[in-house]
């Protein structure tokens, strides 16, 4: 079928019927910043051999983490994903699949989930786990939603360790539900400062661990406060290698546990997609958003799978929908799924620990190097340095040697007063030749 412009006199008639003055009215919860004002700087036409070739020379700008020493982190890490992942989900059950609309016909999609689902809970140290965030920042936003509906409460506290990007996204969500939000200021380490913003306004108070600079800290404090006030915590992950070393959100007290499962089976791939993980406690499990696979037997006793809840707008009515999220990000759980299968809980702990030993040599090596202090206490396998340059100049002029030495501060919060300041990870892809290379290029960059 041809596509058949409206007409202005069909546009008329659809305004009219929503009324709305004109198509810009439709559009007034988009901040004007964020508008264009007219055009995109494109052709209007061209030719398909003319669109490839220019795309191709857009894409060939790009650099890849394997180009080089990388040592970017802040949310998304460069780890290693075995062939046999890969292999596995381009099979053509996986990856054409899509979300079973009715579920029960689709066994090997369901047992898939509720494998994921049983993986998460346990990494999280959590009773229940969902199968159905984007990511890491929209499943925090999602948790924090879900602890207003549970606390009828209309604040929520976010920790100054909170990945500025998952603020925002917090805050997105929240102006629109009618949420307070609460930012305090960045901390690079002292999350516990949080506890005396909680009050009976409170339903939620957003912590981080390892935090946006890598600090790794014990959150029970602010847990035993936060149930002291009847609010809840939830604890966001970015890092989900971290989990394999460090004391599980669970563990501390987390009521809702939102993560970033990026790090497992998922290449960085530019941005996405990536998988969200999400955990609760099995009280709080009508609230939760999304859905949830449940184990069970047939009627001949024979194992199955069944979608135990199914909260979001899709399966059930509107107003009773938790969440209007359109996907269970399947193909990406699935590599993850794929991925923690093979490492099992020991492999999964060795590989923690071999990303803690690189980031110890590196955090060894900058502190090392006159003018570079390192501030970070308590890491996993990032850590922030200050400079005594701006970070982001440096960033680009070592980028000039083919190294891609991590990401400043000031491109997360340009307003944080913290241009010195730069993120470096380390993972068990991050050689030696590696770090001595970003060691010799920063020390002539600062000479």
């Amino acid at each position: 079928m041809r596509y058949l412009p409206l007409t202005p006199d069909d546009r008329a008639a659809m305004l009219a019927a929503v009324g709305a003055p004109d198509i810009d009215a439709l559009f007034t919860d988009v901040p004007k910043a964020a508008r264009l004002t007219g055009p995109v700087d494109l052709p209007l036409h061209k030719g398909e051999i003319e669109v490839e070739r220019e795309l191709a020379a857009l894409a060939a700008k790009n650099r890849s983490g394997a180009q080089g020493p990388f040592f970017c982190g802040a949310g998304a890490y460069r780890h290693h994903v075995p062939s046999s992942v890969d292999h596995l989900i381009q099979r053509s059950e996986f990856l054409t699949s899509y979300t079973p609309y009715q579920p029960e016909i689709a066994q090997g999609t369901l047992q898939a989930l509720f494998e994921f689902q049983s993986q998460v809970a346990a990494l999280t140290g959590m009773e229940v786990a969902n199968a159905s965030m984007y990511d890491g920042s929209t499943a925090a936003a999602e948790g924090v939603m879900m602890a207003h509906r549970i606390t009828k409460r209309p604040k929520a506290v976010l920790s100054g360790g909170l990945h500025p990007q998952y603020a925002e996204a917090i805050a997105t969500l929240a102006h629109v539900a009618g949420v307070d939000i609460v930012r305090q200021p960045l901390v690079i380490d002292g999350e516990a400062d949080v506890i005396g913003a909680i009050d009976a306004e409170t339903s939620c108070v957003v912590v981080q661990t390892p935090n946006v600079f890598g600090t790794a800290g014990d959150l029970t404090a602010i847990a035993e406060a936060a149930h002291a006030a009847g609010a809840l915590m939830i604890v966001v992950v970015t890092e989900a290698v971290s989990l394999g070393l460090l004391k599980s959100p669970g563990e501390m007290g987390a009521d809702i546990v939102a993560a970033e499962g990026q790090s497992i089976g998922n290449a960085l791939n530019y941005g996405g997609p990536y998988v969200g993980l999400f955990a609760t406690r099995e009280r709080f499990i009508r609230q939760a958003p999304g859905r949830l696979c449940g184990e069970t037997v047939d009627a001949e006793g024979r194992r199955g799978f069944v979608l135990t809840l199914s909260t979001r707008e899709q399966h059930i009515r509107r107003d009773k929908a938790t969440s209007n999220i359109c996907t269970n990000s399947g193909l990406c759980a699935l590599a993850f799924t794929i991925h923690m299968t093979m490492l099992g809980e020991a492999g999964l702990r060795q590989l923690a620990a071999v990303n803690h030993a690189q980031a110890r040599k590196l955090t060894t090596a900058l502190g090392a190097i006159p003018d570079v202090e390192v501030l970070t206490p308590r890491f996993f396998n990032e850590i922030a340095v200050r400079l005594p340059v701006p970070a982001a100049e440096l960033v680009e002029a070592l980028a000039g040697f083919g190294i891609l030495a991590g990401v400043p501060v000031s491109r997360l919060a340009p307003d944080a007063g913290l241009d010195d300041v730069l993120l470096l990870a380390a993972t068990e892809l991050t050689t030696d030749a590696d770090i001595a290379a970003l060691i010799k290029a920063l020390a002539g960059a600062l000479a």
